[in-house]
């Protein structure tokens, strides 16, 4: 290794013990991705708020309240260096039957079952993607990743989604088919038109994965050319 190379990546490691990661783009998707992937966690079951990381300071702001009594059944968040571009859409269009759809633009959600009880959001955790729910807002695919937590005592051996009791996916679709809903206003137009299996789970995270690197790069090799000069 050169000097150079030696002094670049010393001020890369002062960097992160300086400065907090952007849990977006600072953060791991994992080495063993999709089979056990990192995950920041903006929502938890006990939640009557909705918060959304700001995509631009990586802090986790109030999007806004839950207007309706609907919780979210699960803990919910993103999936780090992932992006919902034109192969997720692709795909979506190709496994819904559906011409136009385009990703939604955001990081690729993730649901994660756990029978503890974790009191706030602004965490990281380890899970299993088992499936997902297709979803598609207006043209857009959101699909909704189906995880469970790493290590639980008692979802943690699940590996397919054909595993989860249907009231407990029952109770998922509900939430995302009413979480945007506004009373007295006009509502949009949410899809659900598949459940699918751990198999169309990986392949939506590599191909978000995909969107990623070809929307944003590598940052940390164009942080590293950086600091090389």
């Amino acid at each position: 290794m050169s000097e150079q190379q030696e002094r670049a990546e010393r001020i890369y490691d002062l960097m992160r013990l300086l400065f907090k990661p952007h849990p977006w783009h600072g953060v791991a998707i994992g080495d063993a991705a999709p089979d056990i992937v990192n995950v920041y966690i903006e929502i938890v079951p006990t939640d009557n708020i909705k918060y959304e990381m700001d995509k631009t300071t990586g802090l986790l702001k109030i999007d806004r309240p839950q207007l309706y009594s609907n919780i979210c059944p699960a803990l919910y968040g993103f999936i780090p260096k992932t992006y919902c571009g034109d192969l997720v859409g692709e795909f979506c269009s190709q496994q819904a039957g559906r011409s136009f759809i385009k990703g939604d633009g955001d990081p690729l959600d993730i649901c994660i079952l756990s029978e503890k009880s974790v009191e706030h959001g602004n965490i990281l955790l380890r899970a299993i993607p088992i499936g997902g729910l297709r979803m598609i807002d207006g043209d857009e695919a959101d699909d909704k990743i189906i995880a469970v937590m790493k290590g639980d005592a008692a979802y943690g051996n699940w590996r397919d989604v054909s595993e989860c009791p249907h009231e407990l996916i029952d109770r998922l679709r509900h939430y995302f088919l009413t979480y945007k809903e506004v009373p007295g206003g006009k509502n949009p137009i949410v899809e659900l038109t598949h459940v699918y299996g751990r198999d169309e789970a990986h392949e939506v995270i590599r191909r978000s994965r995909e969107d990623y690197l070809n929307k944003f790069g590598d940052v940390e090799t164009m942080l590293f050319d950086i600091l090389r000069g």
